[in-house]
């Protein structure tokens, strides 16, 4: 925990709170940490129970995911707080977990939206990798419908699922575009240059382009 506070940045920070990330070391530094620790399963619990937010990020890059009970990680991702761990808990040791289809189709209807975001961003891993089972058409209809009002954590994960599906299923892709375009979700996001938009039709098309000129190279 010393060491860890010995890292902090005012400036990196400053810039994490504008994202409701309430710590202040560089990630590239917290990863070379973990790096040197390498896996400790019950360091890494002990970092969790300390609610601190640097040392939640690094229990996750430390921990062993198959050691997790499935009620501990529902338990961690209610108690996750900040986005960034939120999002490192279920890209990091979620979906490593063996536990990881239950907890999605259990997160997935959550009245907290926080929580069925985490639900539907384990959907989009499944949309890309393992579609067999899922009701491409039906997740769109819901989107349909729902996107549009959905709080920011929610819709940005169903936003994330209509592109996905959009670019790996050519047959639904001219709905996921029509979708896309009559919501308009983050349609005026604010995008880097060199980035892609996060806005559906301009993510998918996009991503579609590049899939064809790498086939064709």
């Amino acid at each position: 925990m010393a060491e860890l506070a010995a890292l902090e940045d005012p400036r990196a920070r400053e810039v994490n709170e504008k994202r409701g990330d309430d710590h202040g070391v560089n990630l590239s530094k917290l990863r070379a940490v973990a790096k040197r620790l390498k896996t400790q399963q019950e360091l890494a619990r002990q970092l969790w129970e300390t609610n601190d937010t640097a040392a939640r990020l690094l229990a996750l890059l430390v921990c062993r995911p198959k050691a997790f009970e499935r009620d501990e990680l529902d338990a961690m991702l209610r108690e996750a707080g900040t986005p960034k761990v939120h999002d490192w808990l279920v890209n990091y040791v979620v979906k490593k977990s063996p536990h990881s289809e239950g907890l999605r189709q259990s997160w997935f209807a959550d009245p907290d939206p926080v929580v069925a975001s985490a639900g539907w961003a384990l959907t989009t891993e499944r949309v890309a990798k393992s579609p067999e089972g899922l009701d491409l058409p039906g997740l769109l209809d819901v989107i349909e419908s729902e996107m549009r009002e959905a709080p920011d954590r929610l819709q940005w994960a169903m936003n994330h699922c209509l592109a996905q599906i959009g670019i790996e299923h050519a047959e639904l892709r001219a709905r996921a575009l029509d979708i896309g375009e009559r919501l308009e979700v983050l349609k005026d996001y604010p995008t880097p240059p060199n980035c892609t938009s996060p806005f559906a039709p301009i993510w998918i098309n996009e991503m579609v382009r590049r899939a064809g000129e790498s086939r064709a190279g």
